[in-house]
């Protein structure tokens, strides 16, 4: 039997990946910074076209929803990546404390 053997009813090691909750918090950012970037380019372009360019502003939209979310997706990766690490930096400490070297 191997330490990831969970039939056996023996604990497997523990996932260092976010928990479900904060993943989809995380994509549902990531899809609110997209629309918002998207609106904003759209309404930018817009109000800056004088004939009522709507490709043009479809096209700015589009690219400003990319954009967003992009710089979105690296902020909330960076954010899961610092959350696994703080909880595993806790669980070493607890490990050191529940077994301490002398």
């Amino acid at each position: 039997m191997t330490d990831t053997d969970t039939a056996a009813g023996l604990p497997g090691p523990q996932s260092a990946a976010p928990s479900l909750m904060a993943r989809l918090l995380a994509f549902v950012a990531v899809l609110i910074g997209g629309a918002s970037g998207g609106l904003v380019g759209y309404a930018v372009t817009d109000l800056q076209c004088e004939s009522g360019c709507p490709n043009l502003a479809g096209s700015m939209g589009v690219l400003g929803a990319a954009l967003a979310a992009v710089g979105v997706g690296i902020v909330v990766a960076l954010t899961l990546r610092a959350m696994a690490e703080w909880r595993t930096g806790q669980a070493q400490q607890a490990a050191r404390d529940h077994h301490p070297v002398n």
